[in-house]
């Protein structure tokens, strides 16, 4: 670790501390949270209150996640309270609201009048509680304009009047006109008298993911405008028996399909008619899809785009068609594609409403045993520590540490003989959990010498398979205060393992803050970091580890004396390893312009063999990133070393140069999510 390389010497900034998080973190952060960080925990019912599902509050992927049209990503009411509803009086009174809310459905409403669609506002999340949050006989209508909507775990059902192909009841599950930013998951959507999804009217940035689509005619269309403006994602959908629609697309600008499962089970009542269908001036890309027994499993109009890559069709008949350039939909969003051999068991398994917190169909982890920390003693335990301490070693399943709302000033170590651990605050928000200490690598110890740099971390995990969710994790040692020290190296968390996710968290401090290392120079380290903020001012994402840094926001801070200059990231890789990828990411705060870089070299010990890299693409920069945004370190070039960039934006971005270079398409498609994580699906 480094003791002393030459970095200058500061302290941390005077904001202090409002419920676990910075001042400036307040006036930064904003992305994709909406305001600050958001908080959750009233109630429909004023006795009582509910907290919705951990992943009710995650963000979209796909076109849904693309900034544009004034908005940041889809996110639904993650910035609003949490209400539970059991009744249509209060599911409407929620949803049409002006206000942004998580609205849980944990109970069958019945829509009266038969066909009602419920007109949805912006800023809102409508998620199932569990199996039980059942729509009958109506559905939800998103209008002109209405944006930023989660529509998530719920079943949509039966309003089918008896007429197959009812031309007299608009009776659809979901109906978009001129709508954007949309994300609709993980539902059951059945038997409705006309569509089960209609995106109409030049709605666009919406993305349709994990749902079961069945029993239908008129299933999925798309269209209905002259425009060619729309843009979609939809992917790991089963459409099962439903005749028409599968989707159709009419005039989409990019239409992006990818591991879906068309299925028409023989010896039925329907049969389908055709599966995805391009029609108009659409583009559309469709890839490692499943179809099976369907007719005219593929179409497309004269006038249409249409790319296929790795699709399998198992007992199909009649058109099967391409042709035409598209468009590629990494330049717009990062993705991970599955097999499509794999596809048909994977989504009989993960589609529709979930009965557990998960984020993908293959969270296949078993019940986990919970231990619950709370400094007013009506937990288990008092301290996070000592909950550590109770895991047995070498414990072959998950283990949860319910952390409840509090600062816990304490030292916390997971050993490397307890894997499987994940530490999650059980508030409402990430900052209502705060673990906080303040060594730093010059403290004195009490037994001699001082910390160092990896000896000062607030939170060291030793550990495979770790996980940290919903809290703040700070080290708060103070500069001004300690001047004297040699060294202000002071990290909050240190990992030195493989398969670590961070979901969810703030990582607090100024110099030297998350620490991503691995347990040996020779041994993996991987580390997923995601919907989370990460704060410092002096190389303070650092390490060795293959760490990703996704859908996330960088806040930089000035250093103790009020000037702003700094180093976002030091990474030391070994050569023929992955170092650090930041993407989908924002990097802003309270900094004077052209004061900061993205990173540098660090060759611990002065290793010349180490081949440190860092790659920061499809992320929006502030104006405080430097023009020429990599410098040298300790006398190695920056130069010799991996640091790239790929479609930036926002005034700290800028084009390629000999002092800014930039990957090709080709280069950075080699450079997502899934080369960095090698195989590992966080979170299963």
């Amino acid at each position: 670790m480094r003791e002393n390389h030459g970095k200058a010497r500061h302290r941390r900034r005077k904001t202090a501390l409002v419920a676990g998080v910075p001042l400036a973190l307040a006036a930064a952060g904003t992305m994709a949270y909406g305001t600050v960080l958001g908080v959750f925990g009233e109630d429909a019912q004023p006795q009582a209150a509910a907290a919705a599902p951990s992943w009710a509050t995650e963000t979209a992927d796909g076109f849904a996640s693309v900034d544009a049209l004034g908005q940041k990503g889809t996110y639904g009411g993650r910035d609003g309270r949490t209400v539970t509803v059991r009744t249509l009086a209060d599911l409407e009174k929620y949803a049409t609201a002006p206000e942004p809310y998580v609205i849980v459905v944990a109970a069958t409403i019945n829509m009266n009048p038969v066909g009602k669609e419920i007109k949805v506002a912006s800023d809102k999340t409508i998620v199932g509680s569990g199996t039980s949050g059942h729509i009958v006989g109506g559905g939800f209508f998103l209008g002109s304009g209405v944006h930023n909507v989660i529509i998530r775990n719920l079943t949509i059902r039966d309003s089918y009047q008896g007429t197959w192909n009812d031309k007299d009841h608009d009776f659809d599950a979901i109906q978009m006109d001129g709508a954007h930013h949309v994300w609709i998951d993980h539902n059951d959507l059945r038997h409705m008298a006309d569509g089960l999804i209609d995106s109409r009217k030049d709605t666009t940035y919406v993305t349709v993911s994990w749902n079961k689509l069945s029993q239908n005619n008129k299933t999925f269309g798309i269209g209905w405008t002259t425009n060619t403006t729309a843009d979609l994602t939809i992917h790991h959908n089963w459409f099962r028996d439903t005749e028409q629609r599968n989707p159709s697309t009419d005039n989409v600008a990019h239409a992006h399909l990818y591991n879906n499962f068309l299925e028409d089970v023989s010896g039925t009542d329907i049969t389908s008619s055709y599966g995805n269908y391009a029609r108009g001036k659409t583009k559309m890309v469709l890839e490692n899809s499943y179809f099976q027994g369907m007719r005219n499993p593929v179409t497309k109009d004269s006038t249409a785009a249409l790319v296929q890559r790795g699709n399998v069709f198992s007992g199909t008949s009649g058109r099967n068609e391409s042709g035409g350039t598209a468009f590629d939909p990494k330049r717009y969003y990062s993705y991970t594609l599955d097999k499509a051999a794999d596809v048909p068991a994977l989504l009989k398994s993960g589609v529709g409403p979930r009965s557990s917190i998960g984020t993908t169909a293959t969270t296949k982890a078993a019940a986990a045993t919970t231990i619950t920390v709370a400094k007013d003693g009506s937990g288990q335990f008092t301290t996070v520590q000592k909950a550590v301490d109770a895991v047995p070693a070498n414990n072959p399943s998950r283990v949860v540490i319910s952390v409840k709302p509090g600062t816990y000033r304490e030292l916390v170590k997971v050993p490397s003989n307890k894997p499987h651990v994940t530490i999650q605050g059980s508030g409402g928000s990430r900052k209502d959990t705060v673990i906080v200490y303040n060594n730093a690598a010059g403290t004195p110890k009490p037994g001699g010498g001082t910390y160092g740099t990896g000896g000062s971390a607030t939170v060291a995990v030793e550990a495979d398979d770790f996980q940290a969710r919903n809290l703040t994790i700070s080290n708060d040692f103070d500069e001004a205060a300690n001047q004297s020290f040699k060294d202000h190296q002071a990290v909050a968390l240190r990992t030195a393992a493989d398969k670590v996710v961070l979901d969810g968290v703030i990582v607090t401090g100024d110099q030297d803050t998350l620490l991503l290392d691995t347990a040996a120079k020779d041994k993996l380290g991987r580390v997923y970091v995601t919907n989370s903020y990460v704060i410092g001012n002096v190389d303070f994402i650092f390490g060795r580890a293959t760490a990703v840094v996704d859908k996330s926001i960088i806040t930089l801070k000035k250093r103790w004396n009020g000037t702003s200059a700094g180093y976002i990231t030091a990474p030391s890789t070994a050569a023929n390893r992955k170092g650090f990828l930041i993407i989908n990411s924002t990097v802003n705060g309270e900094v004077s312009d052209r004061t900061f870089y993205l990173g540098r070299p660090w060759h611990a010990g002065g290793d010349a063999s180490l081949d440190p890299q860092t790659t920061v693409r499809n992320t929006t920069l502030s104006a405080a990133i430097r023009t020429a945004p990599w410098t040298d370190m300790s006398g190695f070039s920056w130069k010799d070393d991996r640091f790239a960039e790929y479609m930036n934006k926002g005034p700290g971005a800028g084009g390629q140069s000999t002092d800014r270079p930039h990957l090709t398409d080709a280069q950075a498609a080699n450079q997502e999510v899934a080369d960095w994580l090698g195989g590992w699906t966080p979170g299963t």
